[in-house]
């Protein structure tokens, strides 16, 4: 490139922006290919992307779910791709004055997507290529794009269309404009083959939907969907759907993982390591069992609770079957994405089902949800239980381990708090004045519900009707629908609702904020009535 004299015109300035756009979008499309060719796990972008949320302060990572929930990755990786759009601008304007200058930014990300990738976990050096490639691709994108430009004399500009013949400004456009058709037909081409190679998801998609295992779908208990009637006016069903189960993690990319190839290793403070494929657990007598799972972000009133029907192989059996030494107290579970947390082994070997999941509602997990397995714990907020893509486990002692949340300022330990919650009426919600209902879900895993009670306008405690919960073993790890009635005039109105466990305690009404260790507090919402 040859440093261009003269100012260039607003005109110029867009058509360059432009351009520097399109080498940036040719450069993720080659990175995309290349990727897809090495069968390699994730995009640089999504890598990147990673890297944010493994280097992202727990307090900043859980302002970010509050403000965008779910949100919160298409968010994140939109956000890496419209930085990445605006170097390319950036390089394509500065190009005018120097060479340098798009060398040394293109190369500057492309050295933090290289760091990015091999910094995740189990990557090799094969992980840069992709960076690599695309950095490459949009060096040589830009100086295709930008060549003409720079060689036009400062009265061909592409917008000058007074020029006519060869050399003049019309030539100029044109020249460009095959030349942006060419790169965007060549991104195009390589995003497409790099879709039609990588079809790991569908793959694993098509073997997950032809895996049989002995689950049954589960059968509520009779009562405990007391709230159908409510459904078009707030209330949850008892049964959780797949899709509606809420999903917390850190991964920007689900992970796809063959079942054939899946292992689950079993080591640390044991008298024997052992490793069981899909198929040793797939052949293992299944615990099947309702349970409900809270995220330790849940805020009060909030939705990231969801009840569902698990069947899995009990953490019990297969530590027994390791032989955990007594000096142990935590088993380090780690996600085949490197996420990892530290649970306190007596919550995995005591009478609770804690499983090695399988399956939910009857079917083989879900990919976002942790297929091929993945750990379910009544009593605990997932941060220090639930990993998803579960490869695995090493028995330790609390002392020795870091694991990623705790790292990040949550409790070392997280039992899930007595919480209940309002789901009818909605907050602002107009009624008719007189009988009004009342109707939500409250929750004490592993220690069960005993009652549950609302107040109108700081009023008398009026007791809840609960609807059932299963019996025997594990009648406790659910969630329980619950609904009252109050007499509301004309007015404006605040409900409140409290729960209290079987252990005899109330939930607090000491409002507290989700770290370290969950939320507390009452929740209330407002109605009017006329």
């Amino acid at each position: 490139m040859h440093a261009r004299s003269g100012k260039d015109s607003p005109a110029l300035v867009v058509a360059r922006i432009l351009l520097g756009c399109l080498a940036a979008g040719a450069a993720l499309a080659v990175a995309e290919l290349v990727r897809a060719v090495l069968h390699l796990r994730v995009h640089p972008v999504a890598a990147v992307g990673e890297e944010v949320v493994e280097r992202t302060p727990g307090a900043l990572a859980e302002l970010a779910i509050d403000l965008v929930g779910t949100w919160d990755k298409p968010l994140l990786l939109g956000g890496i791709v419209a930085v990445v759009a605006l170097v390319g601008a950036l390089a394509a304007v500065l190009a005018a004055r120097s060479a340098v200058w798009p060398a040394v930014l293109v190369g500057a990300l492309g050295v933090l997507g290289t760091l990015a990738a091999l910094a995740r976990p189990g990557a090799a050096s094969a992980d840069a290529l992709p960076v690599v490639a695309g950095t490459l691709a949009w060096l040589l994108a830009l100086a295709l794009l930008l060549s003409p430009l720079h060689t036009a004399r400062p009265s061909e500009e592409p917008g000058d269309a007074a020029a006519e013949g060869p050399g003049s400004g019309g030539s100029t456009r044109r020249t460009v404009l095959v030349r942006a058709g060419a790169v965007a037909a060549a991104g195009l081409v390589a995003a497409a083959v790099g879709r039609s190679v990588s079809r790991a998801r569908e793959v694993v998609e098509a073997t997950r939907r032809l895996v049989r295992l002995p689950a049954t779908r589960g059968t509520p208990p009779p009562g405990a969907d007391l709230l159908r009637d409510l459904r078009e006016v707030g209330a949850q069903p008892w049964r959780t759907p797949a899709d509606d189960f809420y999903r917390i993690d850190t991964a920007l990319v689900v992970p796809t993982i063959d079942p054939e190839q899946w292992q689950l290793r079993i080591h640390g403070l044991v008298e024997r390591e052992i490793v069981l494929g899909y198929d040793d657990l797939a052949t293992m007598e299944l615990t099947q069992a309702w349970i409900t799972l809270c995220c330790v972000s849940n805020p009060v009133g909030g939705d990231l609770v969801g009840n569902a029907w698990w069947s899995g192989v009990r953490v019990a059996d297969l530590l027994a079957r390791a032989g955990v030494r007594p000096d142990a107290d935590a088993v380090l579970q780690t996600s085949q994405d490197g996420w990892t947390c530290a649970t306190p082994l007596t919550a995995l070997t005591d009478d609770r089902n804690a499983l090695v999941a399988l399956a939910m509602n009857g079917e083989p997990l879900p990919l976002e949800h942790g297929f091929p397995a993945r750990m379910v714990v009544p009593g605990l907020f997932g941060y220090v239980s639930a990993t998803k893509w579960l490869v695995d486990l090493e028995v330790t002692r609390f002392a020795e381990v870091e694991a990623y949340w705790t790292e990040r300022g949550w409790a070392e330990e997280g039992p899930v708090r007595t919480m209940s919650r309002i789901d009818v009426p909605r907050s602002g919600t107009d009624l008719p004045a007189g009988p009004v209902t009342i109707a939500g879900v409250a929750w004490a895993q592993h220690t069960g519900i005993d009652r549950v009670e609302v107040r109108l306008d700081g009023g008398p405690w009026v007791a809840a009707r609960l609807g059932a919960v299963p019996t025997g073993p594990g009648r406790d790890d659910t969630w329980v629908q619950w609904r009252a009635e109050v007499d509301a005039p004309a007015g404006d109105h605040l409900v409140t609702v409290r729960a209290t466990d079987r252990s005899g305690s109330t939930q607090t009404s000491v409002r507290r904020d989700v770290v370290p260790d969950g939320a507390t507090g009452w929740h209330e919402v407002d109605f009017s009535t006329s």
